[in-house]
């Protein structure tokens, strides 16, 4: 069974690692066109158990919110910020997970949890100040955006944990159903929604469905299963590799060298979270 996590962990952190690349790339276009493309071509894969999406209302709101609000956050802040200090402030959300689980599943906070939440906060901090010492004022809203992303998917994962038992399948509902909201939320603020779409290049339309296949979509199914499966702090520990492979791709792609002081906080992040979890803490006997 532990195996078996493992490799479903593995295959959605592989999945998530190129989400970066592909939000860098559509840089420019509406974020709720793109997520909302991106989640329904997701949501898509799992008709064939469409039996499956019929949950709880409290189940179907959690689902809901936690997709749609974490990419709609994602995705903006993509618009905002520099894609790679974007990527490493998204990839906070494993240590949020440490720092959010006695409110929501109970438990407390040992030392080696705050130690490691303090590194992870100053790499935060070394992150936004770049080389001048203080913190880059005009690209505050897509850092914070990509902070917000950070909480929203730490609080749904561990929420999956509370709700009552649900089939993986169901995934599939939550990224449909999230996916036309944000169609629908265009409709209403622009009233565009088809122009948009017509303005999308096979390059960009190209992205949205690799998009939707992979990290929008076989993604979600196999992470909602490893935390089903799997013990949530090992799991935890291993989506720390998600932001050295996503940034390692963003450098790739976008032919960006690695600055000092992003190096540093990803190593720090990276090192903080790891540190958090290295043991295993009373706060996830809940789980």
């Amino acid at each position: 069974m532990r195996t078996r996590a493992y490799v479903l962990a593995l295959t959605a952190i592989v999945l998530w690692s190129t989400l970066a690349s592909i939000a860098a790339h559509l840089h420019g276009r509406d974020p709720l066109v793109t997520t909302g493309i991106g989640l329904c071509i997701g949501g898509s894969l799992g008709l064939v158990h469409v039996w499956s999406w019929l949950v709880p209302w409290r189940t179907l709101v959690v689902g809901c919110a936690g997709i749609f609000g974490y990419h709609i956050l994602y995705f903006t802040a993509f618009t905002c910020a520099p894609a790679l200090e974007v990527n490493v402030l998204n990839y906070l959300w494993p240590l949020a997970m440490v720092l959010l689980a006695p409110l929501i599943v109970g438990g407390r906070l040992r030392g080696l949890q705050v130690l490691g939440a303090g590194l992870g906060v100053l790499g935060t901090v070394v992150l936004l100040a770049g080389t001048s010492g203080t913190v880059r004022s005009g690209n505050a809203i897509g850092y914070g955006l990509a902070l917000g992303a950070a909480g929203i998917w730490a609080t749904y994962s561990l929420l999956t944990k509370r709700l009552p038992p649900f089939p993986t399948a169901a995934v599939g509902g939550f990224c449909l159903a999230s996916g036309v909201l944000a169609l629908l939320s265009t409709a209403v603020m622009h009233g565009h929604v088809i122009t948009q779409m017509h303005a999308l290049s096979a390059a960009d339309w190209a992205l949205l469905v690799l998009a939707g296949i992979g990290p929008l979509g076989i993604a979600f199914y196999c992470w909602d299963a490893a935390l089903k499966c799997g013990d949530p702090a090992t799991i935890a520990v291993l989506a720390y590799l998600t932001p050295v492979l996503s940034s390692i791709l963003l450098m790739i792609t976008l032919h960006r060298a690695l600055t000092l002081p992003t190096a540093i906080a990803l190593v720090m992040v990276v090192m903080g979270a790891c540190l958090a979890t290295r043991v295993r803490p009373a706060l996830m006997d809940g789980f």
